[in-house]
């Protein structure tokens, strides 16, 4: 067996110092059938095709492909844009934060693993402004990754038309061509069209694996690659969690396991949920959450037409002791909490003794815990506590260290929680039909042709 690196720690969710707040194990075992028969379904289903994203790790599609575009662009390349919004961007983002330095982009070329990356995740002028000023003398050294599997998503669109249009003008229309590679569905749509059309080297979102289930595809693996994350360890770590999350066994399975005490919670009006990393490394990775979480979970139930769902909230440590914490702990008592916390960091920093006497300083470099690891090691531990004496559950997932393989687990784990919380809820966790209206106004406002009547007459 393939063990995972992971560790899903529970124990503050089943405290007796939770009172009524806690679970027990009689509640978890009267849910477990029903998981049990979920997971047996889910595995029936993927055998028929279904749960597309689930095949990735093993399928690695066009791994090759993205590897030979990193050789053919890397010494011609200093920045990397990429082009795209939510499932296109929130998850390269998190990859990147998490196994690059904070400060990538601010390093000189010498000591970074790849180009600069900027990931365009909004078409605010000021923002987008800012990124073409940096680049405005560089195209020729730009490569341009636009995402949109079909071409119909207005913020990217405009973004790919404006950055073109710079590109053709500070090079020419054959040499701006060679500096995109586009993203998109491998034989359909509009952005499909203007790649057969422009000759524009392109990779595939893959057939049933929806934007916010696809970082581990070709839409978050390109500027994986080329910012010099290792992709076979990142998917081995995802392959390494598939099998974790395949066991039949509900209690065994962590997937199985996040899905059902986050549904007994519901059941019990904590529909607020809080991921709160104890790493700035992993602080975007509770964005993505976010994202798969809230989309994929917040629906109107078929059978009874209840709205139902979860809100995710971000939170960092211990940034946000500071500022959420008060709420958390006095507040209504309407949250799960969920902290990531890591072993081991990269390095570590030692904080040395001085001002003899004076105790509110020689305490921190007297410690046995004093370094900054060990300062925010505490003060997770302390929060937790704390938390506890307030009867608010939380859960921990553990990472030894953040590397490819960790990262790889951790994003398989919560994309494989989304199809074992949509049945328990019985939702449907792969669609979004209330981002459409939103979309079609845009068309609308926009004076697309065909949408000249707002949808909102009827």
């Amino acid at each position: 067996m393939n063990e995972v690196s992971l560790q899903l720690d529970t124990r503050y969710v089943r405290d007796e110092r939770l009172g009524d707040h806690g679970l027990t194990e009689e509640q978890i075992g009267q849910l477990t059938p029903r998981t049990a028969e979920i997971l047996q379904e889910i595995a029936t289903e993927r055998k028929q095709g279904q749960h597309r994203f689930r095949d990735l790790p093993h399928e690695k599609p066009q791994l090759d492909e993205i590897k030979q575009i990193v050789e053919d662009y890397r010494d011609s390349t200093d920045n990397l844009i990429v082009l795209g919004i939510g499932g296109s961007a929130l998850g390269n983002i998190a990859v990147q934060s998490a196994l690059n330095p904070l400060t990538y982009n601010l390093l000189p070329n010498h000591q970074r693993r790849g180009p600069r990356l900027f990931v365009l995740d909004n078409v605010d002028p000021v923002y987008f402004e800012a990124v073409m000023q940096l680049v405005e003398d560089q195209w020729d050294r730009t490569l341009v990754n636009v995402i949109s599997k079909s071409g119909e998503t207005a913020e990217t669109s405009a973004q790919f038309l404006i950055v073109r249009d710079r590109l053709i003008k500070a090079l020419d229309e054959e040499e701006a061509r060679k500096r995109f590679v586009v993203t998109t569905d491998a034989s359909k749509g509009t952005m499909r069209e203007i790649v057969d059309r422009e000759g524009y080297r392109s990779l595939t979102v893959p057939e049933g694996v929806g934007g916010r289930f696809s970082v581990l595809s070709p839409v978050g693996l390109l500027s994986a690659a080329f910012c010099g994350i290792d992709l076979d360890t990142l998917l081995a770590g995802a392959a390494a969690m598939d099998e974790a999350v395949s066991n039949p066994d509900p209690q065994a399975n962590p997937a199985a396991t996040l899905a059902m005490i986050h549904h007994l919670y519901m059941q019990r009006s904590k529909r607020i949920h809080v991921m709160m990393p104890y790493s700035q490394q992993l602080r975007d990775m509770a964005d993505w959450y976010r994202q798969i979480w809230a989309e994929s979970l917040g629906k109107i139930r078929p059978a009874d037409k209840v709205c139902v769902g979860p809100t995710p909230i971000k939170a960092l440590g211990a940034t946000d002791q500071h500022s959420q914490v008060q709420l958390y702990r006095e507040g209504p008592n309407d949250k799960v909490f969920t902290f990531l916390e890591v072993n081991e960091f990269d390095c570590d920093t030692i904080i040395p003794m001085a001002f003899e006497g004076v105790e509110a300083m020689e305490y921190l470099g007297r410690s046995d815990e004093g370094t900054l690891g060990g300062l925010l090691s505490a003060e997770k531990r302390a929060t937790e506590l704390a938390l506890l004496a307030s009867q608010r559950p939380s859960l921990t997932i553990r990472f030894p260290q953040i590397n490819e393989r960790s990262v790889g687990e951790f994003i398989y784990l919560y994309e494989s929680v989304i199809p074992i919380m949509g049945k328990l809820m019985a939702i449907n966790p792969y669609d979004q039909p209330a981002v459409e209206l939103g979309k079609l106004l845009t068309f609308h406002f926009m004076g697309r042709k065909g949408f000249e009547k707002s949808p909102m007459e009827g």
